[in-house]
């Protein structure tokens, strides 16, 4: 948890959670771009397409290639401080408190929305076990950080070879043959967890290796990513694959998706960086890092929460472009709006700060003479 200053506001004493000056605003750019992608895909998917032939949409593939591959990415980098200097029921704990608190919030939001609001099919499972379905399904990429969170952090433990057996874990998980639930999208994201952490770890080492070739680097790794880019097909996303090996065709499926998914992020992460960089004085950019960038947690619990109950409701028939563009743009736009009036809202509010937005309020107040209590 954060450590607290103790400060005098309109003559009480409040905690004051320390601003964080030391964030990387490139990185919450980076994050920004990417949850806005994550919108726009299921946008696509739900609007444009409405759950027939997205597969084949270039746009789609491009973004499905690296979006959440490098979301996993930056989230193993960022956590390198608490999964190395934080006792391991002190990090895991507050990895609860942080993501898996709000998931049950919105969750249970979800679930009340669809009894009170959706008639229920004749054929659905038991309220129990639709809440079970939609609390891992809906949320997935939170549970996948949480395991990643969780393997890395075991393993961590053991200083002395932690490195050599992150990588035996990397290959263990990828290669196991389950595929249950969400397990095959914890095995597709887990390898790029550890190399965001492996990469904070030894980030000075490996700028200094890559700098001096990196403008041949970036050439080599965009043209895999155009090749992998073109080479990919329906069976080579892992909600398809499943990321079980059954022939020489699956693995070739599996192989591709992770180079795919690996060259697409390393290009799209430099491109991400540079256009801080370049545009980092204007209000639209700084805008995106400053608020959507560090409200991404809260932006995929919403539109996670929109998209499944959008699963339940009839839309769409006779639609023409312009519609859907439209309904689109005010989806999108609307996903957007709701989160951010939320996270200000209820930033600075105790508890739920905690429950809603999984981050304690900047301000906590305090009695204003504890002797008296």
């Amino acid at each position: 948890m954060p450590t607290y200053e103790k400060q005098i506001v309109g003559g009480n004493t409040v905690l004051k959670a320390p601003e964080a000056s030391d964030r990387d605003l490139a990185l919450d750019f980076a994050k920004g771009i990417l949850i806005i992608l994550v919108i726009f895909g299921h946008l696509l998917q739900y609007i444009f397409y409405q759950g027939d032939g997205f597969w084949d949409s270039a746009c789609f593939r491009w973004i499905y290639m690296f979006h959440m591959p490098l979301f996993m990415a930056i989230s193993g980098y960022l956590c390198r401080s608490a999964l190395l200097s934080k006792p391991f029921r002190q990090a895991i704990v507050d990895r609860v408190m942080q993501l898996l608190v709000p998931t049950l919030f919105w969750c249970t939001l979800l679930e009340a929305v669809k009894l009170i609001m959706l008639p229920r099919p004749p054929t659905a499972p038991d309220n129990v076990l639709q809440f079970l379905h939609d609390f891992v399904g809906t949320y997935w990429f939170i549970w996948a950080a949480f395991a990643s969170f969780l393997f890395v952090k075991l393993i961590s433990i053991f200083n002395s070879w932690s490195s050599r057996a992150l990588l035996v874990s990397v290959i263990l998980v990828a290669l196991a043959p389950v595929t249950f639930s969400i397990f095959p999208l914890i095995k597709y994201t887990y390898p790029f967890f550890c190399v965001g952490f492996s990469f904070a770890q030894s980030r000075e080492w490996w700028t200094s290796i890559m700098r001096p070739h990196k403008p041949l680097l970036m050439m080599f790794t965009s043209i895999a990513a155009i090749l992998c880019f073109i080479a990919w097909r329906e069976d080579t996303y892992v909600y398809n694959n499943l990321v079980l090996i059954q022939n020489l065709q699956s693995a070739k499926d599996i192989l591709l998706m992770f180079c795919g998914s690996a060259a697409a992020s390393a290009v799209m992460i430099e491109v991400l960086l540079q256009s801080w960089k370049i545009g980092r004085s204007s209000s639209a950019v700084r805008f995106i890092a400053a608020e959507v960038g560090q409200s991404t947690l809260l932006l995929y619990l919403v539109q996670g929460t929109v998209f499944r109950l959008m699963d339940s409701i009839q839309y769409g028939e006779g639609w023409t472009p312009t519609m859907k563009s439209a309904a689109a743009l005010i989806l999108g736009t609307m996903i957007v709006a709701v989160a951010l009036a939320v996270r200000w809202s209820m930033r600075d509010i105790p508890y739920l700060s905690q429950l809603i937005l999984g981050a304690p309020p900047r301000l906590v107040r305090l009695p204003s003479n504890p002797a008296n209590n």
